[in-house]
């Protein structure tokens, strides 16, 4: 069974002259990547400059990387995947789903400098100490909540209440409860996105006005 790749495809203006330029580089990428021994499931191409990432063929393209399981991704050379912190923040992207970069300008594999691998290596390694403090803190809200009294199983609907709260509305008792035991509002927020509940700190804060605004009137 072949591996199954996408190709993108960029020039930098929306001149109609570049148009050549991009069937050109999707024709020559599609013969690439079938001698490589891939199987081009999608085209994605862009009219846009390689320093920004709002791109509507790139955003098309990381959103199917997201959603289905892509072996690789070609490209005619890395600039035209990205530009500038464009550049390395996309290949992390890859590297953190699996992506195999393949540029025609190094006939195979995106050939990295030190440099890059260097700062690529400690992208995964911030990111993953990030994951694991956010975790942390979750644990550390979900436990701090228990001890106080919080029980997520009466609040959220099969969890032992049927009549209980959809999981994606806020708990506003709950967060009232939380806030007056002397959790902070991104505690309360960590500690209720471990309960199922998703909102920022910010949002967290707005219901908990507005609570106090009911009460005061």
């Amino acid at each position: 069974m072949k591996k199954k790749a996408f190709i993108y495809c960029r020039v930098s203006t929306e001149k109609e002259t570049q148009e050549t330029s991009l069937e050109r580089q999707e024709e020559e990428l599609l013969k690439f990547a079938y001698e490589q021994g891939y199987l081009v499931e999608q085209v994605f191409r862009d009219q846009h400059s390689g320093y920004e990432m709002d791109r509507d063929g790139l955003l098309e393209m990381l959103n199917s990387i997201k959603s289905e399981k892509m072996d690789a991704v070609f490209v005619q050379d890395e600039t035209r995947l990205g530009r500038g912190h464009a550049r390395i923040a996309l290949l992390h992207v890859m590297k953190k789903y699996g992506v195999e970069v393949y540029t025609l300008s190094d006939k195979g594999q995106i050939a990295l400098n030190d440099m890059d691998d260097m700062v690529l290596e400690i992208l995964a390694i911030v990111e993953e100490y990030q994951r694991k403090i956010h975790n942390a803190k979750i644990k550390r809200g979900m436990r701090r909540a228990v001890e106080n009294g919080y029980k997520p199983e009466k609040n959220l609907k099969g969890k032992g209440n049927p009549q209980g709260r959809e999981r994606l509305e806020l708990p506003l008792d709950q967060i009232v409860s939380l806030k007056n035991n002397g959790l902070t509002f991104h505690e309360i927020a960590v500690t209720l996105e471990g309960f199922g509940y998703k909102a920022s700190k910010a949002t967290v804060h707005r219901r908990y006005r507005e609570f106090q605004k009911l009460s005061q009137t």
